[in-house]
Protein backbone atom coordinates (compact mmCIF):
# COMPACT_ATOMS: atom_id res chain seq x y z
CA UNK A 1 0.00 0.00 0.00
CA UNK A 2 1.28 3.37 -1.04
CA UNK A 3 2.36 5.38 2.52
CA UNK A 4 0.76 9.04 2.81
CA UNK A 5 3.09 11.68 2.36
CA UNK A 6 4.11 14.54 4.90
CA UNK A 7 2.05 17.11 3.23
CA UNK A 8 -1.42 14.73 4.20
CA UNK A 9 0.63 14.19 7.35
CA UNK A 10 0.76 17.51 8.42
CA UNK A 11 -2.75 18.00 7.51
CA UNK A 12 -3.89 15.99 10.16
CA UNK A 13 -4.32 18.13 12.86
CA UNK A 14 -6.90 20.67 10.70
CA UNK A 15 -9.26 17.49 10.52
CA UNK A 16 -10.37 17.54 14.16
CA UNK A 17 -9.83 21.20 13.89
CA UNK A 18 -13.42 21.51 13.21
CA UNK A 19 -14.65 19.43 15.81
CA UNK A 20 -12.88 21.28 18.67
CA UNK A 21 -14.16 24.26 16.75
CA UNK A 22 -18.06 23.20 16.84
CA UNK A 23 -17.42 22.01 20.65
CA UNK A 24 -16.27 25.28 21.52
CA UNK A 25 -18.69 27.06 19.72
CA UNK A 26 -21.64 24.77 20.85
CA UNK A 27 -20.74 25.80 24.77
CA UNK A 28 -20.55 29.39 24.24
CA UNK A 29 -23.94 29.20 22.11
CA UNK A 30 -25.06 26.98 25.06
CA UNK A 31 -24.09 29.44 27.93
CA UNK A 32 -25.24 32.58 26.32
CA UNK A 33 -28.91 31.11 25.40
CA UNK A 34 -29.17 30.39 28.89
CA UNK A 35 -28.27 33.73 29.83
CA UNK A 36 -30.61 35.07 27.53
CA UNK A 37 -33.65 33.20 28.13
CA UNK A 38 -32.92 33.64 31.88
CA UNK A 39 -32.81 37.74 31.28
CA UNK A 40 -35.74 37.10 29.15
CA UNK A 41 -37.64 35.62 31.98
CA UNK A 42 -36.43 37.85 34.88
CA UNK A 43 -37.90 40.68 32.66
CA UNK A 44 -40.68 39.01 32.20
CA UNK A 45 -41.08 38.62 35.78
CA UNK A 46 -40.22 42.69 36.61
CA UNK A 47 -42.67 43.49 33.88
CA UNK A 48 -45.55 41.46 35.05
CA UNK A 49 -45.27 42.52 38.34
CA UNK A 50 -43.42 45.38 39.37
CA UNK A 51 -45.23 47.61 36.23
CA UNK A 52 -48.30 48.76 35.31
CA UNK A 53 -49.03 45.40 33.97
CA UNK A 54 -49.97 44.03 37.37
CA UNK A 55 -53.75 45.38 37.38
CA UNK A 56 -54.24 43.07 34.16
CA UNK A 57 -55.96 39.65 34.93
CA UNK A 58 -56.76 37.69 38.39
CA UNK A 59 -53.31 37.86 40.52
CA UNK A 60 -52.41 38.12 43.96
CA UNK A 61 -49.02 40.21 43.78
CA UNK A 62 -49.11 40.83 47.48
CA UNK A 63 -46.09 39.34 48.92
CA UNK A 64 -44.34 37.89 45.67
CA UNK A 65 -40.79 38.90 45.10
CA UNK A 66 -38.03 37.89 42.61
CA UNK A 67 -37.00 35.39 45.22
CA UNK A 68 -40.70 33.65 45.82
CA UNK A 69 -40.98 33.29 42.00
CA UNK A 70 -37.19 32.51 41.70
CA UNK A 71 -38.07 28.49 40.81
CA UNK A 72 -40.33 29.11 37.95
CA UNK A 73 -37.65 31.28 36.20
CA UNK A 74 -35.03 28.63 36.64
CA UNK A 75 -37.71 25.48 35.43
CA UNK A 76 -38.45 27.85 32.66
CA UNK A 77 -34.80 28.41 31.39
CA UNK A 78 -34.36 24.49 31.95
CA UNK A 79 -37.52 23.75 29.99
CA UNK A 80 -36.90 26.27 27.27
CA UNK A 81 -32.88 24.78 26.54
CA UNK A 82 -34.33 20.96 27.21
CA UNK A 83 -36.90 22.09 24.30
CA UNK A 84 -33.95 23.45 22.04
CA UNK A 85 -31.77 20.89 22.63
CA UNK A 86 -34.53 18.54 21.67
CA UNK A 87 -34.72 20.49 18.42
CA UNK A 88 -31.55 20.13 17.54
CA UNK A 89 -30.24 23.87 17.76
CA UNK A 90 -27.00 23.24 18.54
CA UNK A 91 -26.60 20.94 15.04
CA UNK A 92 -24.01 22.63 12.74
CA UNK A 93 -26.76 22.80 9.99
CA UNK A 94 -28.88 25.10 12.41
CA UNK A 95 -25.65 27.21 13.78
CA UNK A 96 -24.83 28.23 10.33
CA UNK A 97 -28.46 29.08 8.85
CA UNK A 98 -30.13 31.90 10.15
CA UNK A 99 -32.99 31.16 8.47
CA UNK A 100 -33.01 27.37 10.44
CA UNK A 101 -32.23 29.04 13.74
CA UNK A 102 -35.39 31.58 13.87
CA UNK A 103 -37.66 28.28 12.66
CA UNK A 104 -36.14 26.21 15.57
CA UNK A 105 -36.87 29.10 17.86
CA UNK A 106 -40.30 30.12 16.81
CA UNK A 107 -41.28 25.95 17.34
CA UNK A 108 -39.39 25.98 20.63
CA UNK A 109 -41.53 28.86 22.29
CA UNK A 110 -44.85 27.16 20.87
CA UNK A 111 -44.10 24.56 22.83
CA UNK A 112 -42.25 25.92 25.95
CA UNK A 113 -45.46 27.92 26.81
CA UNK A 114 -47.72 24.79 26.33
CA UNK A 115 -45.54 22.54 28.18
CA UNK A 116 -44.77 25.13 31.50
CA UNK A 117 -48.25 25.69 31.41
CA UNK A 118 -49.63 22.21 31.29
CA UNK A 119 -46.58 21.42 34.06
CA UNK A 120 -47.16 23.84 36.41
CA UNK A 121 -50.56 22.96 36.80
CA UNK A 122 -49.70 19.34 37.06
CA UNK A 123 -46.64 19.70 39.58
CA UNK A 124 -49.01 22.53 41.47
CA UNK A 125 -46.65 25.72 41.59
CA UNK A 126 -46.49 27.67 44.55
CA UNK A 127 -47.21 30.24 43.44
CA UNK A 128 -48.99 29.89 41.13
CA UNK A 129 -47.71 30.17 37.41
CA UNK A 130 -49.14 33.17 36.15
CA UNK A 131 -50.33 33.13 32.22
CA UNK A 132 -49.42 37.10 31.74
CA UNK A 133 -45.59 35.86 32.92
CA UNK A 134 -45.20 33.25 30.68
CA UNK A 135 -46.99 35.04 27.56
CA UNK A 136 -44.24 38.10 28.21
CA UNK A 137 -41.43 35.36 28.70
CA UNK A 138 -42.21 33.88 25.80
CA UNK A 139 -42.40 37.58 23.60
CA UNK A 140 -38.91 38.60 25.61
CA UNK A 141 -37.46 35.34 24.41
CA UNK A 142 -38.51 35.73 20.68
CA UNK A 143 -37.19 39.05 20.16
CA UNK A 144 -34.16 38.54 22.54
CA UNK A 145 -33.07 35.05 21.74
CA UNK A 146 -32.85 35.88 17.63
CA UNK A 147 -30.82 39.39 18.39
CA UNK A 148 -28.36 37.32 20.18
CA UNK A 149 -28.25 34.83 17.47
CA UNK A 150 -28.09 37.05 14.80
CA UNK A 151 -24.55 38.41 16.09
CA UNK A 152 -23.28 34.74 16.33
CA UNK A 153 -24.33 33.98 12.91
CA UNK A 154 -22.74 37.01 11.59
CA UNK A 155 -19.46 35.93 13.11
CA UNK A 156 -20.17 31.51 12.20
CA UNK A 157 -20.97 32.80 8.56
CA UNK A 158 -17.75 34.21 7.66
CA UNK A 159 -15.39 32.01 5.69
CA UNK A 160 -12.77 31.64 8.09
CA UNK A 161 -15.10 30.19 10.78
CA UNK A 162 -17.54 28.85 8.96
CA UNK A 163 -14.55 26.29 7.28
CA UNK A 164 -13.52 26.03 10.57
CA UNK A 165 -16.34 24.58 11.45
CA UNK A 166 -17.33 22.14 8.38
CA UNK A 167 -15.89 18.84 8.29
CA UNK A 168 -13.51 17.56 5.94
CA UNK A 169 -14.92 14.91 3.00
CA UNK A 170 -13.34 12.76 0.68
CA UNK A 171 -15.03 11.62 -1.93
CA UNK A 172 -14.58 8.26 -3.32
CA UNK A 173 -15.20 8.87 -7.52
CA UNK A 174 -17.37 11.01 -9.72
CA UNK A 175 -20.00 11.25 -11.65
CA UNK A 176 -22.16 13.65 -13.49
CA UNK A 177 -25.13 12.95 -11.83
CA UNK A 178 -22.83 13.93 -8.31
CA UNK A 179 -21.46 17.05 -10.00
CA UNK A 180 -24.46 18.67 -10.69
CA UNK A 181 -25.40 18.11 -6.93
CA UNK A 182 -22.17 19.31 -5.88
CA UNK A 183 -23.10 22.19 -7.50
CA UNK A 184 -26.22 22.66 -5.29
CA UNK A 185 -24.78 22.06 -1.49
CA UNK A 186 -21.80 23.79 -1.92
CA UNK A 187 -23.50 27.24 -2.43
CA UNK A 188 -25.68 26.14 0.34
CA UNK A 189 -24.53 28.11 3.58
CA UNK A 190 -25.69 25.64 5.68
CA UNK A 191 -23.51 22.67 4.45
CA UNK A 192 -21.76 20.63 7.07
CA UNK A 193 -18.77 19.74 4.76
CA UNK A 194 -16.35 20.48 2.07
CA UNK A 195 -14.48 18.43 -0.40
CA UNK A 196 -11.05 18.59 0.35
CA UNK A 197 -10.15 15.60 -2.28
CA UNK A 198 -11.21 12.69 -3.96
CA UNK A 199 -9.87 8.86 -4.70
CA UNK A 200 -10.63 6.73 -7.56
CA UNK A 201 -13.58 4.35 -7.46
CA UNK A 202 -12.49 0.71 -6.68
CA UNK A 203 -12.57 0.07 -10.54
CA UNK A 204 -9.56 2.82 -11.07
CA UNK A 205 -11.85 5.14 -13.56
CA UNK A 206 -14.01 8.30 -12.83
CA UNK A 207 -17.17 8.38 -14.70
CA UNK A 208 -16.86 11.93 -15.52
CA UNK A 209 -13.48 14.22 -14.91
CA UNK A 210 -13.82 15.70 -11.88
CA UNK A 211 -12.84 19.44 -11.42
CA UNK A 212 -9.94 20.60 -11.19
CA UNK A 213 -10.12 22.84 -7.91
CA UNK A 214 -10.49 19.48 -5.80
CA UNK A 215 -7.22 17.40 -5.90
CA UNK A 216 -7.05 13.53 -6.27
CA UNK A 217 -5.60 12.07 -3.26
CA UNK A 218 -4.87 9.07 -4.72
CA UNK A 219 -5.90 5.20 -5.65
CA UNK A 220 -9.06 3.49 -3.71
CA UNK A 221 -6.34 1.26 -1.74
CA UNK A 222 -4.52 4.29 -0.40
CA UNK A 223 -8.32 5.44 1.65
CA UNK A 224 -7.48 3.49 4.42
CA UNK A 225 -4.25 5.06 4.83
CA UNK A 226 -5.60 8.59 4.37
CA UNK A 227 -8.38 7.78 7.21
CA UNK A 228 -5.55 6.38 9.61
CA UNK A 229 -4.42 9.32 9.12
CA UNK A 230 -6.99 11.58 9.93
CA UNK A 231 -7.18 13.87 7.13
CA UNK A 232 -11.00 14.16 7.37
CA UNK A 233 -14.19 13.06 9.23
CA UNK A 234 -16.53 12.36 6.02
CA UNK A 235 -16.37 9.99 3.06
CA UNK A 236 -18.64 10.75 0.44
CA UNK A 237 -19.54 8.01 -2.02
CA UNK A 238 -19.53 10.16 -5.03
CA UNK A 239 -19.99 7.07 -7.83
CA UNK A 240 -23.33 6.22 -8.90
CA UNK A 241 -22.14 2.63 -10.43
CA UNK A 242 -20.20 1.37 -7.27
CA UNK A 243 -21.16 -1.50 -6.65
CA UNK A 244 -22.74 -3.30 -4.00
CA UNK A 245 -19.94 -5.26 -2.13
CA UNK A 246 -17.71 -2.22 -2.44
CA UNK A 247 -20.33 0.04 -0.72
CA UNK A 248 -20.52 -2.40 2.29
CA UNK A 249 -16.37 -2.44 2.38
CA UNK A 250 -16.32 1.27 2.20
CA UNK A 251 -19.19 1.57 5.34
CA UNK A 252 -17.01 -1.16 7.30
CA UNK A 253 -13.80 0.36 6.89
CA UNK A 254 -15.55 4.10 7.87
CA UNK A 255 -16.80 2.69 10.66
CA UNK A 256 -13.75 0.70 11.83
CA UNK A 257 -12.01 4.10 11.63
CA UNK A 258 -14.64 6.29 13.51
CA UNK A 259 -15.30 8.22 10.14
CA UNK A 260 -19.13 9.28 8.67
CA UNK A 261 -20.18 7.69 5.84
CA UNK A 262 -22.64 9.39 3.51
CA UNK A 263 -24.27 8.09 0.51
CA UNK A 264 -25.74 11.01 -1.91
CA UNK A 265 -28.73 9.41 -3.98
CA UNK A 266 -27.98 11.11 -6.89
CA UNK A 267 -30.70 9.20 -8.89
CA UNK A 268 -32.99 11.22 -7.35
CA UNK A 269 -32.38 14.58 -9.47
CA UNK A 270 -36.04 15.61 -8.42
CA UNK A 271 -37.98 17.15 -5.02
CA UNK A 272 -34.91 16.11 -3.10
CA UNK A 273 -35.94 17.88 -0.02
CA UNK A 274 -39.00 15.53 0.67
CA UNK A 275 -36.37 12.61 0.25
CA UNK A 276 -37.18 10.44 3.72
CA UNK A 277 -35.45 7.08 4.75
CA UNK A 278 -38.19 4.98 6.64
CA UNK A 279 -38.44 1.48 8.09
CA UNK A 280 -41.13 -0.81 7.49
CA UNK A 281 -40.90 -4.29 9.01
CA UNK A 282 -37.22 -3.33 9.45
CA UNK A 283 -35.97 -3.04 5.72
CA UNK A 284 -35.04 0.70 5.02
CA UNK A 285 -36.96 2.25 2.45
CA UNK A 286 -35.97 5.40 0.74
CA UNK A 287 -38.67 7.59 -1.04
CA UNK A 288 -39.99 11.18 -1.59
CA UNK A 289 -42.77 11.70 1.47
CA UNK A 290 -42.15 14.42 3.19
CA UNK A 291 -43.20 17.10 1.12
CA UNK A 292 -44.65 20.63 2.68
CA UNK A 293 -47.85 20.41 1.02
CA UNK A 294 -48.39 16.32 1.38
CA UNK A 295 -48.95 18.07 5.38
CA UNK A 296 -52.99 17.72 5.20
CA UNK A 297 -52.85 20.90 7.84
CA UNK A 298 -50.58 23.02 5.29
CA UNK A 299 -53.54 22.10 2.86
CA UNK A 300 -55.95 23.44 5.08
CA UNK A 301 -53.78 26.58 5.46
CA UNK A 302 -52.73 27.36 2.03
CA UNK A 303 -56.96 26.18 0.63
CA UNK A 304 -57.75 28.89 3.30
CA UNK A 305 -55.88 31.71 2.02
CA UNK A 306 -57.47 30.79 -1.21
CA UNK A 307 -61.04 31.03 -0.95
CA UNK A 308 -59.95 34.40 1.32
CA UNK A 309 -57.95 35.81 -1.63
CA UNK A 310 -60.40 34.75 -3.92
CA UNK A 311 -63.13 36.29 -2.38
CA UNK A 312 -61.63 39.40 -2.28
CA UNK A 313 -60.07 39.24 -5.22
CA UNK A 314 -63.32 38.59 -7.13
CA UNK A 315 -64.88 41.92 -5.61
CA UNK A 316 -61.96 43.82 -6.26
CA UNK A 317 -61.92 42.35 -9.74
CA UNK A 318 -65.86 42.82 -10.60
CA UNK A 319 -65.53 46.82 -12.41
CA UNK A 320 -62.29 45.68 -13.88
CA UNK A 321 -63.89 43.19 -15.92
CA UNK A 322 -66.69 44.76 -16.50
CA UNK A 323 -64.50 47.92 -18.04
CA UNK A 324 -62.79 45.42 -20.03
CA UNK A 325 -65.27 43.52 -21.28
CA UNK A 326 -66.74 46.08 -22.77
CA UNK A 327 -63.52 47.36 -24.37
CA UNK A 328 -63.22 43.32 -26.00
CA UNK A 329 -66.89 43.59 -26.93
CA UNK A 330 -66.17 46.47 -29.06
CA UNK A 331 -63.39 45.80 -30.55
CA UNK A 332 -64.06 41.94 -31.21
CA UNK A 333 -68.01 41.22 -30.84
CA UNK A 334 -68.72 38.06 -28.99
CA UNK A 335 -67.99 36.19 -25.70
CA UNK A 336 -65.53 38.35 -23.30
CA UNK A 337 -64.66 35.25 -21.63
CA UNK A 338 -62.21 32.59 -22.88
CA UNK A 339 -62.45 29.47 -21.61
CA UNK A 340 -60.26 26.66 -22.19
CA UNK A 341 -58.94 22.63 -20.97
CA UNK A 342 -55.99 22.60 -18.32
CA UNK A 343 -54.54 20.22 -16.69
CA UNK A 344 -54.73 20.49 -13.22
CA UNK A 345 -53.52 18.55 -9.53
CA UNK A 346 -52.77 14.95 -10.16
CA UNK A 347 -53.92 15.11 -13.87
CA UNK A 348 -57.27 16.09 -13.55
CA UNK A 349 -58.91 18.20 -16.36
CA UNK A 350 -60.54 21.55 -15.99
CA UNK A 351 -62.00 24.52 -17.70
CA UNK A 352 -59.91 27.68 -16.94
CA UNK A 353 -61.86 30.88 -17.52
CA UNK A 354 -59.84 34.02 -18.91
CA UNK A 355 -60.94 37.48 -20.64
CA UNK A 356 -60.47 36.79 -24.18
CA UNK A 357 -57.45 39.17 -25.66
CA UNK A 358 -57.40 37.20 -28.71
CA UNK A 359 -59.79 37.28 -32.26
CA UNK A 360 -62.61 34.77 -32.03
CA UNK A 361 -60.69 32.52 -34.61
CA UNK A 362 -57.40 32.31 -32.87
CA UNK A 363 -56.92 28.51 -33.12
CA UNK A 364 -59.51 28.16 -35.76
CA UNK A 365 -56.89 25.50 -37.25
CA UNK A 366 -57.14 23.30 -34.52
CA UNK A 367 -53.55 23.20 -33.50
CA UNK A 368 -52.81 23.81 -29.62
CA UNK A 369 -49.40 25.90 -29.07
CA UNK A 370 -48.22 28.97 -27.02
CA UNK A 371 -48.95 32.86 -27.81
CA UNK A 372 -45.32 34.60 -28.79
CA UNK A 373 -44.39 37.88 -29.14
CA UNK A 374 -46.29 40.75 -31.53
CA UNK A 375 -48.46 37.49 -32.04
CA UNK A 376 -51.48 38.60 -35.10
CA UNK A 377 -53.76 37.08 -33.60
CA UNK A 378 -54.17 39.34 -30.27
CA UNK A 379 -56.39 42.08 -30.11
CA UNK A 380 -55.45 45.28 -29.51
CA UNK A 381 -56.76 45.58 -26.17
CA UNK A 382 -55.22 42.15 -25.06
CA UNK A 383 -51.77 43.19 -25.48
CA UNK A 384 -52.57 45.56 -22.70
CA UNK A 385 -54.40 42.96 -20.68
CA UNK A 386 -51.63 40.70 -21.01
CA UNK A 387 -49.06 43.10 -20.19
CA UNK A 388 -50.88 43.82 -17.42
CA UNK A 389 -51.84 39.97 -16.40
CA UNK A 390 -55.53 41.42 -16.63
CA UNK A 391 -56.92 38.72 -19.14
CA UNK A 392 -55.70 36.66 -16.10
CA UNK A 393 -58.33 38.10 -13.30
CA UNK A 394 -61.10 35.47 -13.85
CA UNK A 395 -59.33 32.57 -12.23
CA UNK A 396 -60.16 34.03 -9.05
CA UNK A 397 -63.48 32.07 -9.97
CA UNK A 398 -61.00 29.12 -10.88
CA UNK A 399 -59.28 29.28 -7.63
CA UNK A 400 -62.85 29.56 -5.53
CA UNK A 401 -64.56 26.41 -6.58
CA UNK A 402 -60.97 24.65 -5.82
CA UNK A 403 -59.68 23.77 -9.37
CA UNK A 404 -56.77 26.26 -9.05
CA UNK A 405 -54.89 28.03 -5.83
CA UNK A 406 -53.45 31.46 -6.21
CA UNK A 407 -49.98 30.37 -6.18
CA UNK A 408 -48.55 27.60 -7.78
CA UNK A 409 -47.32 25.85 -11.69
CA UNK A 410 -48.81 27.75 -14.35
CA UNK A 411 -51.83 24.97 -15.71
CA UNK A 412 -50.55 23.91 -19.63
CA UNK A 413 -53.19 22.75 -22.26
CA UNK A 414 -53.45 18.71 -22.43
CA UNK A 415 -52.65 18.54 -25.83
CA UNK A 416 -48.95 20.07 -25.14
CA UNK A 417 -48.34 17.66 -21.77
CA UNK A 418 -48.55 14.57 -24.12
CA UNK A 419 -45.63 16.18 -25.64
CA UNK A 420 -43.64 17.92 -23.12
CA UNK A 421 -43.79 15.03 -20.26
CA UNK A 422 -42.06 12.88 -23.08
CA UNK A 423 -39.44 15.19 -23.24
CA UNK A 424 -38.82 17.46 -20.54
CA UNK A 425 -37.71 15.99 -17.46
CA UNK A 426 -39.54 15.64 -14.17
CA UNK A 427 -42.07 17.85 -16.34
CA UNK A 428 -45.07 15.50 -14.49
CA UNK A 429 -43.65 16.32 -11.31
CA UNK A 430 -45.32 19.89 -11.27
CA UNK A 431 -49.20 17.89 -11.08
CA UNK A 432 -48.55 17.00 -7.29
CA UNK A 433 -50.21 20.52 -6.05
CA UNK A 434 -52.94 22.63 -7.78
CA UNK A 435 -52.07 25.26 -10.68
CA UNK A 436 -52.05 28.73 -9.77
CA UNK A 437 -52.69 32.25 -11.19
CA UNK A 438 -49.27 33.04 -10.17
CA UNK A 439 -46.14 31.00 -9.71
CA UNK A 440 -42.38 31.13 -8.74
CA UNK A 441 -41.66 30.83 -12.39
CA UNK A 442 -43.88 33.68 -14.00
CA UNK A 443 -42.36 36.26 -11.44
CA UNK A 444 -39.13 35.12 -12.37
CA UNK A 445 -40.32 35.93 -16.11
CA UNK A 446 -40.53 32.19 -16.93
CA UNK A 447 -44.17 32.69 -19.45
CA UNK A 448 -45.28 32.60 -22.18
CA UNK A 449 -42.42 31.63 -25.08
CA UNK A 450 -39.76 30.97 -22.64
CA UNK A 451 -37.27 27.96 -21.74
CA UNK A 452 -39.33 25.13 -20.47
CA UNK A 453 -36.87 23.42 -18.39
CA UNK A 454 -35.94 26.27 -16.31
CA UNK A 455 -39.95 27.02 -15.75
CA UNK A 456 -40.37 23.62 -14.36
CA UNK A 457 -36.91 23.32 -11.93
CA UNK A 458 -37.97 27.06 -10.74
CA UNK A 459 -41.94 24.88 -9.99
CA UNK A 460 -39.83 22.48 -8.51
CA UNK A 461 -38.25 24.89 -6.40
CA UNK A 462 -41.72 26.28 -4.99
CA UNK A 463 -42.88 22.85 -4.52
CA UNK A 464 -40.40 21.61 -2.46
CA UNK A 465 -39.81 25.22 -0.59
CA UNK A 466 -43.40 26.10 0.01
CA UNK A 467 -44.92 27.95 2.97
CA UNK A 468 -46.98 30.52 3.65
CA UNK A 469 -44.44 33.35 3.27
CA UNK A 470 -43.03 31.87 -0.10
CA UNK A 471 -46.85 32.29 -1.36
CA UNK A 472 -47.26 35.67 0.29
CA UNK A 473 -43.56 36.50 -0.96
CA UNK A 474 -44.61 35.52 -4.79
CA UNK A 475 -47.96 37.78 -4.71
CA UNK A 476 -46.45 40.62 -3.79
CA UNK A 477 -44.16 40.33 -6.48
CA UNK A 478 -46.71 39.55 -9.36
CA UNK A 479 -47.55 43.35 -8.88
CA UNK A 480 -44.05 44.21 -10.26
CA UNK A 481 -42.68 41.39 -12.65
CA UNK A 482 -45.38 41.58 -15.46
CA UNK A 483 -42.74 40.26 -18.06
CA UNK A 484 -44.89 37.96 -20.56
CA UNK A 485 -45.68 37.95 -24.24
CA UNK A 486 -48.74 38.23 -25.79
Amino acid sequence: MTQPNSSLQASRPTATRSTNQYNKWVIVSFTIDTLVILVSLISAYFIRFQTGVVGFGVVDSAGLTLGSYSGHILFGVVLMMLVLTNFRFYSKGKMLSYINTLQVILKSTVVWIIAFLTLSLVLKFDPPISRVFCAIGLCMIVMLLPLWRAVLWRILSSEKQAVCLRQRAIAVGWSSNFDQAREAFCNAPDREFDIIGLVTPPEGKFECPPPEEIPVLGEYDRLEALLQLGVCQMVIVADDTLRNGNLLRLASLCEKEIIDFKLIPTCFRVLISGLHLESVGGIPVLGISRLPLHSVFNQYIKRLIDILGAVVGLLLAAPIIGIFGLLIYKESPGPIFYRQRRLGANGRIFEMIKLRSMKLDAESAGKAGWTVKDDPRCLKIGSLMRKLNIDEVPQFWNVLVGDMSLVGPRPERPELIQKFKEEIPHYNARHNIKPGITGWAQVNGLRGDTDLSERVRFDLHYIENWNVIFDIQIMALTFFKREGAC
